[in-house]
C-alpha cells in the first residue's frame, strides 16, 4: 500500500511533521517494501489554500492513507472526497509513524481536528508577515491541534486529547531548551 507521511525531512528516520498542508515534506512510502519517495511541499508557503492544494498533490501522487498530525477542514474534505483516509500520526520518526500504521496503532481522523488556517502562524522569520515576525526561532505560533468538536466516541476524544498533550510536552521541552541555550549565550 502506498501511503504519505508529512515529514520535517527526506529519509524514513526523519521527524514526522504533525502539520498537513505546510509541512515541508511529504514521504511516500510503500508499506510493504518501505520503499520511499521524498517531495518537496509544493502548497508549504502558498498565500491561500495550503490544505486543499496539499490535499490534490498526495491524491494525484496515488496516495491510499494520509499519517499526520494536524488536518484541516479543506483537506480533510478533499481526502474524503478521494477516498483517502487520514490517520492521528503526531510523534516520532517517519518509519516509526509507518510501523504504527502497520501494527494498526492510529486512529483514523474522521474529520478535520483543526480549525482552518490553522497552519498560519506569524512569527517564523520568512519575511511573508508584513512587519508583524516577531522571531526568527522557526517557532509557528499557530495553536495547537484541539480535540474535535464533536468527536466520533469517547475513545476517540481520549485519543486525541493524550495526542494533543504529548505535542504539548514536546513542544514546551522544546521551548525550554532554546531558553536556556538563549540564556546561557
Amino acid at each position: 500500500m502506498k501511503i504519505v507521511v508529512t515529514a520535517n525531512g527526506a529519509d524514513l528516520d526523519a521527524p514526522a511533521s504533525p502539520v498537513f498542508g505546510r509541512c515541508p515534506t511529504y514521504l511516500f512510502v510503500d508499506t510493504e517494501t518501505m520503499a520511499f519517495e521524498a517531495v518537496e511541499n509544493p502548497a508549504m508557503s502558498a498565500p491561500g489554500g495550503a490544505g486543499i492544494q496539499a490535499a490534490q498533490f498526495v491524491v494525484e501522487r496515488g496516495a491510499q492513507a494520509v499519517l499526520t498530525g494536524n488536518l484541516g477542514p479543506n483537506a480533510a474534505n478533499v481526502l474524503q472526497s478521494a477516498g483517502v483516509p487520514a490517520y492521528m500520526s503526531t510523534e516520532g520518526t517517519v518509519r516509526q509513524a509507518v510501523e504504527m500504521f502497520r501494527q494498526g496503532q492510529l486512529s483514523v481522523m474522521s474529520r478535520a481536528n483543526v480549525p482552518a488556517h490553522a497552519g498560519l502562524g506569524s512569527g517564523r522569520g520568512m519575511g511573508r508577515g508584513m512587519g508583524r515576525g516577531m522571531g526568527r526561532g522557526g517557532y509557528s505560533q499557530a495553536a495547537p491541534a484541539p480535540p474535535p468538536m464533536e468527536p466520533a466516541s469517547r475513545q476517540e476524544e481520549l485519543d486525541t486529547l493524550r495526542q494533543t498533550a504529548e505535542t504539548l510536552r514536546r513542544q514546551l521541552a522544546d521551548v525550554m531548551g532554546r531558553l536556556e541555550k538563549l540564556e546561557k549565550d
